[in-house]
């Protein structure tokens, strides 16, 4: 077992296909797809690849995640902030709390790690 996890992009497999919950959802119709790389034994550790299209939908965070952005562009709207635009080579770290609505303007693609708390 090695102890290195390395995010192959050109060997993703099949990805899981999900969506917002629909009382969540602001605008749009966003669609998503994760590629679970790994889930630790403990399972409070995910990492993976993520992608959604546009749309936007209210968000509450318990765990920590960090993210790379590798295409497109999204908005987080954490509340009372002012909104933050990020998109492809933008990094960041989402902690437990965060209450906001995440907004796709382009089909965003991002690496994650989470860690729930």
């Amino acid at each position: 077992m090695t102890l290195l996890l390395t995010y192959d992009l050109g060997k993703l497999g099949v990805p899981e296909e999900s969506a917002p919950d629909a009382d969540r959802v602001i605008a749009g119709n966003p669609r998503h797809l994760t590629w679970n790389l790994e889930t630790t034994p403990d399972e409070k550790v995910f990492s993976g690849v993520w992608e959604s299209s546009p749309g936007m939908w209210r968000v509450e965070y318990e765990e920590w995640e960090f993210c790379s952005f590798l295409s497109g562009v999204s908005v987080l709207h954490e509340e009372g902030k002012l909104p933050v635009r990020l998109e492809a080579g933008d990094s960041f770290v989402i902690r437990p709390g965060f209450r906001g609505v995440w907004e796709v303007v382009e089909t965003t693609r991002k690496l994650y790690v989470i860690r729930l708390s």
